[in-house]
């Protein structure tokens, strides 16, 4: 009976991710940079204790192939320790401190910033982050050749060789894969801050962050969920940019205990989800790792064979390889580096941050947040 279970569990988990291997291959890789840039664009950055980071984001900026003219930068302090002076730029920089109304402080800092955008189109990224040359110009002729209000944009690391840097790389490029699959079978749920994009107007047609505000994080994944939902036709103006002139590079994270926080916030977002797929996905996704690591257990207490759990591994394991070689091919030039010990060492990992995400507190920015 116990065979039978699990492998029902990895089958359905396989079907799920083959769903979205074809919704990968179904949105197609855009990198036309033709016509001449018209789209006014405000950066939103909210930042805490990140005067580190922030010459390079804004280095990456001033070497944008767009008119400067025609976009700029508000950057929200979120009650950082240091305040962070803003050196003279090219383009245009707002540096304005967060208002505080909610138990959100990113999505507190959007707001915040929306209250001197003038321009219609908004887009988010993060202050550890480094933009493409084209990132502006892509998503000027994107929106010029389509009717949209939004677009989901994609993120990888910039990573050394190290054990701990590549199973984020991996584990960011299964999330990536998924992102954009969902896209393709026309289920989009998930997005990524560090890129994505907006009109003002849709935003506030939305109601922005109303109804979600009381959860700390989701100021994304939140915000396109209910653009999906919008009158029955925000699928349509909702897109997925697949262009590598439009991927954004952020950090990893250095230490393990870090990186387990950061899981369990991101976590943290999936049983408030308003899209009935991805809640589906994600409980999938949680049965088919807990299938495995019962699996090992039931195996060491001789009520599994070993050969079961080698055939259940064996089967997940190469489903879930091929969506993450296709993203991991569209989202870095470097090959790919410890994907068998990772794929061993995930189901473990991802069970014990789904189960601290339901009842544990985590660490954010400095701060301690409870789910």
């Amino acid at each position: 009976m116990i065979t039978i279970v699990l492998h029902i569990i990895i089958l359905s988990y396989c079907l799920a991710i083959i769903a979205l291997i074809y919704g990968f291959t179904k949105v197609n890789t855009i990198n036309y940079i033709g016509l001449q840039p018209k789209t006014k664009f405000s950066i939103i950055v909210p930042f805490r204790n990140e005067a580190e980071n922030l010459p390079v984001l804004l280095d990456s900026l001033s070497k944008l192939d767009y008119p400067m003219e025609l976009f700029e930068v508000i950057l929200v302090d979120d009650f950082s320790k240091e305040e962070f002076k803003v050196q003279s730029l090219k383009f245009k920089v707002s540096s304005i401190n967060n208002i505080r109304v909610s138990n959100s402080p990113k999505k507190d800092a959007i707001v915040t910033a929306m209250q001197i955008v003038n321009t219609d189109w908004i887009i988010t990224t993060d202050a550890d982050c480094v933009v493409n040359k084209n990132w502006l110009l892509t998503l000027d002729n994107y929106i010029q050749l389509h009717n949209v209000s939004m677009i989901a944009g994609a993120v990888t690391y910039d990573c050394n060789n190290s054990f701990l840097h590549q199973f984020q790389q991996l584990d960011l490029a299964s999330l990536q894969g998924a992102t954009i699959g969902s896209f393709g079978i026309k289920k989009g749920f998930m997005c990524n801050g560090a890129n994505f994009a907006y009109t003002k107007s849709f935003f506030q047609k939305l109601n922005g962050f109303e109804g979600n505000d009381g959860i700390a994080s989701g100021d994304d994944v939140f915000l396109l969920q209910k653009a999906v939902r919008y009158r029955n036709f925000g699928t349509e103006k909702t897109h997925y940019l697949k262009s590598k002139n439009n991927i954004v590079i952020t950090k990893p994270l250095n230490d393990w205990k870090s990186l387990f926080y950061q899981r369990v916030r991101w976590a943290s977002k999936t049983s408030s989800y308003q899209s009935s797929f991805g809640k589906g996905l994600g409980i999938l996704v949680f049965m088919g790792n807990l299938s495995l690591v019962l699996g090992l257990a039931f195996s060491v207490l001789g009520l599994f064979s070993f050969l079961n759990i080698l055939s259940l591994f064996a089967l997940k394991f190469g489903i879930d390889s091929v969506l993450i070689y296709k993203t991991h091919h569209f989202l870095n030039k470097n090959k790919i580096h410890y994907l068998i010990i990772s794929s061993l060492i995930y189901p473990f990992f991802s069970v014990s941050v789904a189960f601290y995400s339901l009842y544990g507190k985590y660490e954010w920015k400095g701060r301690s947040f409870t789910n």
